[in-house]
Order: structure tokens, then sequence, then C-alpha cells
């Protein structure tokens, strides 16, 4: 023990090498099945870990099953390559709803209405028809179990990324813990995403970070009519499944508090919560909401609907003024899922850590403003930063340097993928 009683001394340890991989991922959402997937395809070597599960995070366990949104506003697809192919595979198991490519950028009242009631229309009306996507959360699952294995990626659930171990401004390890104990992966380069950056906080490189309301969404299944329902007026949505609605319970108007999504104990706090409140909203529309009165509690999210905490400060941090900017390292798109006719071109820089030359980010905590990650935040942009970034890692897996990348050549690695750049 420690003489001092604020800490323990933990004796020194040696760590059997569980993998030496061309690209590790830490993270299994919705920006790391893209990443695996992409580096794999590529040619790595690659193993994805994740502490759940399953893969998707807040796309599968965080009920968040809206991809919000894959065009401009403006009629043009803005978002493709991996994310469409997730789109196509859900569709063959019968497992997602989108308005066909003929609607897109209508203003039709009544195609914007059937629009709303899947849960694709939000932000402030004028509104017209969006390329947004409804799904069913096990779909996601089961495809993207298909991809990373077709792709040959090693997956490592129920694991956690502990530490990473800097050697000369590298990763030369990283920690991991699961049932067979500590560990560590030996990888050429890393994928941050995690979501709250802990692998790049934890490597010492700068951050900005917010505080958030929590939230929880649930389905309600045994709905009489959902669509008798939704005529009646309420926030909840159509899914794909039968008699059932999904209920995007939570936001600032329920929440009082916001929290600090790294912080476990203000984490656990909001979950008991958020818990009781979702059984009291489920309460409510049992009594208010017509076709309700003998519903029940289908489905809840096991992961709080945390949309922003740790956000990199990276080789280039997009700001509010980068709306519609071209970038020569442009690497990414997306639309604005409450805005339209806008466009964030994302640039590899967003990707790039200042200090840690084999270590990139994707998904929501690469390197942007608070502004700008309300777009980038989204599955779409998430799925396509995380293509980005494996092909990227794949190609620095060959020299070691994430910043050596030629942005050309993963540019035209990216197009071949399907990725749309402009």
């Amino acid at each position: 023990m420690s003489p001092d009683p604020d800490f323990v001394t933990l004796p020194e340890s040696r760590l059997p090498v569980a993998a030496r991989p061309d690209v590790l991922v830490v993270g299994g959402g919705s920006a790391g099945v893209s990443a695996a997937v992409a580096a794999a395809r590529a040619g790595a070597e690659t193993y994805l870990i994740e502490r759940f599960s399953y893969t998707g995070g807040l796309a599968t366990g965080g009920m968040i099953i809206l991809l919000l949104t894959l065009d401009d506003g403006a009629g043009k697809q803005a978002v493709a390559g991996l994310c469409q192919e997730m789109v196509e595979r859900m569709e063959r198991r019968g497992g997602v709803w989108y308005p066909p490519r003929e609607q897109w950028d209508d203003p039709d009242p009544a195609l914007v209405e059937h629009c709303r009631r899947w849960g694709l229309v939000w932000g402030s009306a004028p509104h017209r028809v969006r390329y947004s996507v409804a799904f069913d959360p096990y779909a996601f699952i089961f495809a993207a179990d298909e991809m990373l294995r077709e792709a040959g990626v090693h997956v490592l659930y129920q694991t956690w990324a502990c530490e990473p171990l800097l050697e000369d401004g590298r990763i030369a390890a990283l920690v991991i813990q699961n049932k067979s104990g500590r560990q560590a992966i030996v990888p050429r380069v890393v994928i941050d995403t995690t979501g709250d950056g802990d692998v790049f906080a934890a490597a010492g490189e700068p951050y900005e970070a917010e505080r958030v309301h929590p939230w929880l969404w649930f389905e309600m299944g045994g709905v009489r009519d959902v669509e008798k329902a939704l005529e009646a007026g309420g926030l909840f949505f159509r899914t794909t499944g039968r008699d059932r609605a999904l209920v995007p319970w939570g936001g600032e108007a329920r929440v009082r508090e916001k929290i600090d999504a790294t912080d476990p104990a203000e984490v656990s706090a909001a979950l008991v919560e958020c818990r009781r409140m979702v059984e009291e909203e489920a309460s409510r529309l049992r009594k208010d909401a017509p076709g309700f009165e003998d519903a029940y509690i289908s489905l809840m999210a096991d992961q709080l609907g945390i949309t922003e905490s740790r956000r990199l400060q990276g080789r280039h941090v997009m700001v509010r003024d980068d709306l519609n900017r071209r970038f020569d390292d442009t690497i990414a798109r997306t639309g604005h899922w409450t805005k339209y006719d806008c466009v964030y071109n994302i640039p590899y820089g967003s990707l790039l850590t200042r200090g840690t030359a084999n270590l990139l980010a994707a998904g929501r905590c690469i390197s942007v403003d608070h502004r700008v990650n309300h777009a980038t935040k989204e599955i779409p942009a998430c799925m396509a930063t995380g293509q980005a970034a494996g092909i990227a890692a794949a190609l620095a897996a060959e020299g070691r340097d994430a910043t050596a990348v030629d942005v050309a050549t993963l540019q035209k690695r990216l197009r071949d993928a399907g990725a749309i750049l402009e």
C-alpha cells in the first residue's frame, strides 16, 4: 500500500501480448464498425474491441434507430460508402424504411408528414423530404456482424481499453481488460472510436468537453393502432415492427441537470433517474394516448443518449464558418439533420491528433467545435469518418505514421469504396 491514503501503489507487472495487429479500433459503435471494416478490406490485419456484447453503440444499444441524414437537404446524397451499404444490408432483412429517391427535396406536406411519423423530420419549418432512414436495431447488429465477419476483422467483445503506453510520441501498446484479465495489444495504428475520446484523452492529447442533458429512448409494443395514435398527436414514431412505437423520450424539457458523460458517478445516477422517468412516461402514454391503453415497454436503451462529451482538438478544428467550405484534404462530408441545403466537408486534419503519430479519431469525438458537432455526431457522418479513418489507418500501417498518409491516395481509395467527397 502507498503511504499516501488517497492512492494505492500497484506492483510492477508484465502483461501478456494478446495481438499485434496492423490496426486496432477501440469502440464498436457505428464509427468503429465502419473503421474496422474499411481497414480490413484495405488489407490490414484489424482488431476491434468493444465494451458491450454487440456493435452499433447509440445506433443499437442507445435506440437511436434513425439515420439522420444521408443527404445535403437539397435532394442530393451526401453520405454513401459503408453507410449506404449498411442501409442496403438492413433492407434485405426487411429492417428499414426511407422515402424513395424521387421524393427527396419534395415539399409536399403530406409526404413530409408521413416522414415525420417515422421520426425523419426535425428542425424548423418549412420542411422538405430528406434521405433519412428509420431502421430496426437488430437489423443493424446482424448486418454489422456480417460485414465484420466477411472482412475478417477480429472482434473482442466485453473488453475495455484501459490505457495507452506511449513511446516516442506513439502508442506502443494499449492495455485492455476483459474476463481473461489485463493484457496488451501492440498495434501499428490505433483508431479512437470510443465516442468519449477515451484513448486520445489518456494519451494526453488536447480536447474540449461538454456537459449534456442525458436521455433514454425506448420502444412500446402492443400499440393498438400506431397510425391513429399518431393522428391524435404525441412525441412518438412508427417503427419497422408491427404494433410498436419508438418514444424519443428525454432532452432538456425533461432532465434538469447536465452531466459529465465521462464521470461514472454522474452517468450512474442519470441512468437510474432516466429509467424511472421512462416508466413514468410509459404510464402517461397508456393513460393519455389513444391506442396505448394496453401497450408495454418492449425495449429500452441500455446506453444513455449522450451525443457529446470530449472532442479532440486536432490538426484542424472545424468551426461553424466552415459550413460549405471546401478542403483540399476532404475525406468525408455530411449534411445537417435539422437544416437544409448545407454541407460540412470534413478534412483529414480533423481526424489527426497533434502529438501521437499513430493515433486517429473518428465518430462524434473528432476535432470540431460544439456547433459543428451537432452535424458530425450523427450516425451517417460517424460512419463516413470511420470509413476514412479505417482506410487511412491501413495506409499508415505501411509506414507507421498517420500524418504521412498521402491524402490523394486516401481520397482515391475512398471514392473507389463508394464514398462521396464532392
